[in-house]
C-alpha cells in the first residue's frame, strides 16, 4: 500500500478543494478557499500547495504560466490513515470504547441513530 502523507488540519482544507474538483490552478484553489472563509490569504494557500507537493500529496503540471494541481492520494485513503491513527492514539486501537464515547457524548439525530444501527446490523 502507498504511504499516506501526514496532512495538517489546514492542508486538509486545500486537499478537500482538490478532491472535489481537479486539476485546478492555484488561483482557482485560492478562490474556492476564500469562498469558504474570507480569511484565506493567497500566500498562505501557495505555501500549503508547496508543502503538499513536497509531501507527495499533490502533483502538478505546468499550463502556460500557471500550475495545475491534482491529488496524488485518495481522500478515502487519507481518512482511513487519520482515523486509524486517532483510534490507536486515543483509544488504544479499540473501536468499542471510541464508539461508546461518541454515542454517549455527541448529540445524534434519530436518522443518525437509525443509520448507525443499520451499519452495525450489516456488520453482524
Amino acid at each position: 500500500m502507498k504511504t499516506i502523507p501526514k496532512i495538517s488540519e489546514t492542508e486538509w482544507e486545500v486537499m478537500r478543494v482538490l478532491w472535489a474538483s481537479s486539476p485546478l490552478s492555484a488561483e482557482d484553489i485560492i478562490a474556492r478557499l476564500a469562498a469558504q472563509d474570507a480569511a484565506w490569504h493567497p500566500k498562505t494557500a501557495k505555501t500549503l500547495l508547496g508543502r503538499l507537493v513536497k509531501k507527495k500529496a499533490l502533483g502538478f503540471e505546468k499550463d502556460g504560466r500557471a500550475y495545475r494541481y491534482r491529488p496524488l492520494v485518495r481522500e478515502v485513503d487519507c481518512v482511513k490513515a487519520v482515523s486509524d491513527s486517532f483510534l490507536d492514539r486515543v483509544f488504544g486501537g479499540a473501536l468499542t470504547p471510541m464508539l461508546a464515547h461518541y454515542v454517549e457524548h455527541k448529540k445524534m439525530s434519530a436518522a443518525e441513530i437509525k443509520e448507525l444501527k443499520r451499519l452495525l446490523d450489516q456488520k453482524e
